[in-house]
Order: structure tokens, then C-alpha cells, then sequence
């Protein structure tokens, strides 16, 4: 693996991700900052470009290291309750002291946990809820910055119907990784992104409607809300999203490539919304489990976000079995996708104190220990209907018509 992608093109890598993790802090990071690295094993790579770099920065690199495949087979099926929703002691004190994380996505194997109970994986995501909020409270704050991204393996490669060298060739492309600069790039990506966020929030929209020929789905974004450009969260990210008020989706929704969730692959979902409620769910393949996952919480059945992507920024063309790629995907007319589940906060116009409980219920903000992100790529229309009766058109044949 330490051949797969060179060393300054590694060097490349890591400071694009610590790049994302400045655009998401209002202060720089300072000498002696801790920056924590969780990564799978195949991504060492990258993890020691990273580390050398951060030394570099006089920063305080924390390295972590996820599961692997038999320690979570070990983990979810031969346990017993208490061990499976343990929860270390420590990891709160090192997170509340970090100023920043960085997570590196690169599975040995794909779909390996598919004969897994799901209740068995979802028991012990709840044991770290309490912890996961603090984190979210932390980054909305901006006390926190985290960034994700992928490292090529063959799993990922073999799932997506590539070779191990055309995989890594496209994720590079996708990275910017191919340019002579590719921290600038991203720079410039998310100030464009940012741009349309902020043409889409000066307008006084009060419908969003989003037609191709397999969906038709419309909403209102809701009050006290803007959209977000793509702002470090993830590498790669070409995004412009929101999080609507939850109560007003209907229509319907379709997901024309696979998603991967809980290592399990899914196709062909077909979502039907009656006043928020996803009222009926279908899929091609993985029904059960999608029917599974709707039932986990109270607000399962609910949108969290709606995203665009604009062809002419993504270089993501090919179904890359990696949501951080495939939720971003360009291809011939862009995409779109909905997350089931859980609301992004920062799509919050005011003041992050404000937004407790009550007033997310209030506003039509999402709570739930779900995030699915659902992908459409087909050529679609997006028009937004303004509060004086007035249509617009503000996307199509994959971009933004600003």
C-alpha cells in the first residue's frame, strides 16, 4: 500500500484535510493544539503523512485506530450487553481537548457485516450518544473542527467495479489531488460553494421543488434557516445544503445508485412523503433492512437535509461505494440527495445557544440517531417558489443557475 499513492502526493493529501479543518475554526490552530487521527489500518499512509506534517505544524498529533473487521465481528456478535455498550474512559476528556480530528475512511472489507444483527450495531452507536452530542455542540461552537475522508483499498475498488489503480485514480481526480495545488483548490471550491449558499439564503423562498423522471418532491426550507456551503466537513465536498422544515416534505423520492449504510448495501430505494413521514419504502434490493432502519427512531421516517451538487465542481463520475464520494457525485447532471434522519444544525441562521430541543421541535429541525444520505443523479429541475408567488429556476442539467 505504501506504493499505491506517492509520498507528496500524500503530503498533498494531508494538507488538504488540515486545510478543512482550518476553514471550519475561527481562530488558527496554535503550538500544542491536540489533532486527533483515527484511520483504519490501510490508511497508515496517509495517517504517517499526516503526522509528519502536524509535527511540522509543532501541533500534538493523537493517532487512533478503528476497529478492524474481526474485532467488530468479535465486538457485535460474541459480547455481552455491558461490552458492547462500554464506553472507554478518557475518550471524553481527549475529544473535549482536541481541537480538531480527522477520519480516515479505508475498510479492509465491504459488506462483511451484512449477517449482523442491526440492533446489535445500533445498541452500541446509542451507548455513545451523550458523547456524539457534546461533539456536534462542540463543532457548532467552533471549538471543534472534523473532517472525513477516503483511502483507497481493494474492497472499496472491487465493490465499485474497478481495479485497485482506477479507484485510486479517481479518488485522486476527485481530491484535486491531480493539480499543482491542491489545498488552493479546495479553498476556491468551498468560497464558490459558499457564494451559492448564500444567493440561495438572500432569497425569501418558501417552496423547494425538485422533479426528474423519478421524483418529485417539494418542501419549504423553513424559518430561521440558510444554506450551507461545503466548508471542510468532508473531503471530498462539493455540496450546497439544507436541512427543511421536516413537517412540510411530500412527494416522491428515488435513489438511483447504491447507498451503504451500517455495511450494508441497498438499492433502488423508493420513498413516498405525506406531510414529513416517509408513508411508504421500497428498494430493489435490502428492503427489510431499510425497513429496519425507518423504524429505529421517531424521527427515521423524516428528512434531515436536502443537497445539491453542481456538476461543473464535482469530479466524481463513477459510483465509488464510499458515501463521502458517492453523496457528491457529478457525473452528466450532478446530483441530489436526501438524508434520512438526523437535521444539520448549522443550517441554523441564528445564534447556535438558541438552539435547544424545543426550539428545533419548533422549528421543524430533525432529531434522530439516523443519517442516510440517499443519492439521485438523474437530469432534474430544482425550482424554488418565492414568498411573492414567483417561480425560479435555480438548478438544472446539473448546475446552479446563478
Amino acid at each position: 500500500m505504501t506504493k499505491l499513492i506517492p509520498y507528496e502526493d500524500l503530503r498533498q493529501y494531508s494538507k488538504v484535510l488540515i486545510g478543512a479543518l482550518e476553514l471550519q475554526r475561527k481562530n488558527s490552530f496554535e503550538n500544542r493544539d491536540i489533532v486527533i487521527i483515527k484511520y483504519d489500518n490501510l490508511a497508515s499512509p496517509l495517517a504517517e503523512a499526516l503526522f509528519a506534517l502536524l509535527i511540522e505544524r509543532h501541533l500534538h498529533p493523537v493517532m487512533e485506530t478503528a476497529l478492524t473487521p474481526a474485532m467488530k465481528a468479535e465486538l457485535y456478535i460474541n459480547s455481552s450487553y455491558g461490552q458492547l455498550t462500554f464506553f472507554p474512559p478518557g475518550k471524553s476528556e481527549l475529544y473535549e481537548t482536541a481541537r480538531g480530528v480527522i477520519r480516515i475512511h479505508a475498510p479492509e472489507e465491504v459488506g462483511t457485516m451484512s449477517k449482523i444483527d442491526p440492533l446489535s450495531i445500533m445498541a452500541n452507536k446509542k451507548a455513545s450518544n451523550n458523547f456524539r452530542q457534546r461533539i456536534e455542540k462542540r463543532k457548532l461552537h467552533g471549538s471543534l473542527a472534523w473532517t472525513e475522508c477516503v483511502y483507497p483499498t481493494q474492497a472499496l475498488a472491487d465493490k465499485s467495479g474497478l481495479s485497485l489503480e482506477e479507484y485510486t485514480t479517481k479518488m485522486m481526480r476527485a481530491c484535486y489531488l491531480n493539480m499543482p495545488s491542491p489545498a488552493s483548490e479546495w479553498k476556491n471550491i468551498s468560497a464558490q460553494t459558499s457564494e451559492i449558499a448564500h444567493w440561495l439564503s438572500s432569497m425569501n423562498i418558501k417552496t423547494i421543488r425538485m422533479q426528474s423522471e423519478l421524483c418529485d418532491l417539494y418542501f419549504a426550507p423553513g424559518e430561521n434557516r440558510k444554506w450551507q456551503g461545503s466548508n471542510g466537513g468532508n473531503i471530498p465536498s462539493y455540496e450546497v445544503y439544507i436541512s427543511p422544515d421536516y413537517r412540510t416534505v411530500n412527494g416522491y423520492y428515488f435513489a438511483d445508485i447504491p447507498t451503504l449504510y451500517l455495511d450494508r448495501m441497498i438499492y433502488g430505494i423508493n420513498l413516498e412523503f405525506s406531510d414529513g413521514i416517509a408513508v411508504r419504502a421500497t428498494a430493489m434490493g435490502g428492503e427489510k433492512f431499510l425497513l429496519d432502519q425507518l423504524r429505529a427512531d421517531g424521527g427515521a421516517r423524516r428528512v434531515g437535509e436536502f443537497s445539491i451538487t453542481d456538476s461543473r465542481l464535482s469530479r466524481v463520475d463513477h459510483f465509488m461505494s464510499q458515501t463521502i464520494l458517492d453523496e457528491n457525485f457529478g457525473g452528466q447532471f450532478g446530483s441530489c440527495h436526501i438524508a434520512l434522519g438526523q437535521s444539520l444544525v448549522e443550517t441554523f441562521a441564528g445564534p447556535p445557544e438558541m438552539l435547544d430541543k424545543p426550539f428545533m421541535d419548533a422549528l421543524g429541525f430533525n432529531t434522530s440517531a439516523l443519517h442516510w444520505d440517499l443519492v439521485n443523479t438523474e437530469d432534474k429541475t430544482i425550482t424554488a417558489i418565492l414568498a411573492d408567488g414567483k417561480q425560479k429556476t435555480i438548478y438544472e442539467k446539473g448546475s446552479f443557475k446563478v
